[in-house]
């Protein structure tokens, strides 16, 4: 099962407006639902009474001008407080029944703003009994109208459906806030575990080593120049400690640095986003591979962060698609195999030349015992990069491939 990420910079649903673009994206969702508003507009063209029509015009800007306000405030996060939206609101309403009631029933579409205003400003305890209230009073002043009583519904639906749809949406959007927020603080709580795991790591490792190099310093200090060869034999001792200690210091770094495949997977991620590159992810990456060990993981690693910014850098293409699936080999040894493909159109990076990504990729596959395999895209556009790795005899789970005998 693949998950395809969405394009990049996208205007993000909760989200404050980040640049004018996005502004300007997110007021045209506000207006194109003016749209709505060609019955009245269309009464106002075909003339009416001068008073009739003063009222309307007067009418129609005022509510536009104070719906739009409230809700774009909102849309903004720079939102009125509780009384001035309320009152806002209420205002809308007023004004919606006055123009509905003197103009005609054109008008009625007014209450379909009024129920977005509602659900857009007002939490759901107010919003679940407003919507289907200002919905009861759009029917009761249509009833006034014989001519349209037979199609009021027409009005009375979107309505209601358009309050309670906002509703949802309004809810969407908390929700999506409260999940942002969740991954923030999961992230700052990865990142001090993490530097907590270092400190003892460090402590583990230096502590000891440290103290011991202190006390034989100081103990060969009290022996010269009395105990010339009990100093050096103290002093031959610091030498063989603190080497220890730089030994564990290097294999505890090389393992802090050796490449995961989560980590590169979110690298990946962030870098097609930022080139506008749409990125099709197979949920197999995700999961722990069991059978995998450390060396095949980092290089299945270094495979697909090399892959990846030959994609970013070289491929001028719209979509990547990352899979890893489980593979057998005619030798019956297992292998999981991490496939990248992209349909760009730029230089051919599988014409018989590899550059020095990709040979020295080459040579950390080899390593691991696995390899590498390049060329033409199934589909005939762009590049394939297939790198395999052994895994272990048990089953593994999580890969989300098939078996091919």
């Amino acid at each position: 099962m693949k998950r395809t990420e969405t394009e990049p910079n996208p205007v993000l649903i909760g989200t404050t407006p980040r640049t004018r673009r996005e502004l300007l994206v997110k007021c045209a969702w506000i207006v194109i639902w003016f749209l709505y508003l060609t019955g009245p507009i269309g009464d106002l063209i075909d003339g009416m009474s001068p008073a009739h029509e003063v009222l309307g015009c007067a009418g129609l800007l005022t509510f536009v001008a104070v719906y739009f306000a409230v809700v774009f405030r909102h849309v903004v996060h720079r939102a009125w407080a509780d009384k001035a939206a309320k009152a806002a609101v209420v205002f809308i309403a007023a004004l919606a029944a006055l123009l509905a009631s003197v103009l005609g029933p054109n008008w009625l579409v007014l209450f379909t703003f009024v129920c977005v205003a509602v659900a857009v400003t007002q939490p759901f305890r107010t919003s679940r009994w407003a919507i289907p209230a200002l919905t009861a009073a759009l029917v009761l002043i249509g009833m006034r109208y014989e001519d349209v009583r037979s199609y009021l519904f027409a009005y009375a639906l979107p309505c209601l459906l358009s309050g309670f749809a906002m509703v949802g949406v309004q809810h969407l959007i908390r929700t999506t806030k409260e999940l942002r927020e969740a991954r923030e603080e999961v992230a700052r709580l990865a990142a001090g575990e993490e530097r907590l795991r270092l400190a003892r790591d460090l402590h583990d490792l230096l502590g000891h080593s440290l103290s011991l190099i202190t006390l034989k310093s100081e103990l060969a200090g009290r022996m010269l120049p009395a105990k010339p060869e009990d100093a050096a034999r103290q002093v031959a001792d610091i030498e063989r400690v603190s080497r220890q200690a730089l030994v564990d210091v290097r294999e505890a770094v090389t393992g802090y640095r050796r490449p995961r495949l989560a980590v590169e997977l979110a690298g990946a991620r962030a870098a097609l986003r930022t080139a506008s590159i749409t990125a099709d992810i197979d949920a197999a990456l995700e999961g722990e591979h069991q059978g995998l060990a450390a060396d095949e993981e980092g290089a299945l690693a270094w495979a697909l962060r090399e892959a990846v910014t030959n994609v970013v850098r070289h491929s001028c293409a719209g979509r990547c698609e990352v899979l890893l699936t489980e593979e057998w080999e005619a030798d019956e040894r297992r292998y999981l195999c991490l496939s990248v493909t992209d349909d760009g159109t730029g230089p051919s990076r599988g014409g018989g030349h590899d550059g020095n990504g990709l040979s020295g990729l080459r040579e950390r596959l080899a390593l691991a015992g696995g390899r590498l395999e390049t060329g033409a895209a199934p589909r005939g556009r762009g590049l394939s990069l297939r790198a395999y790795v052994p895994i272990g005899s048990r089953p593994a789970t999580g890969t989300g491939g098939t078996a091919a005998a």
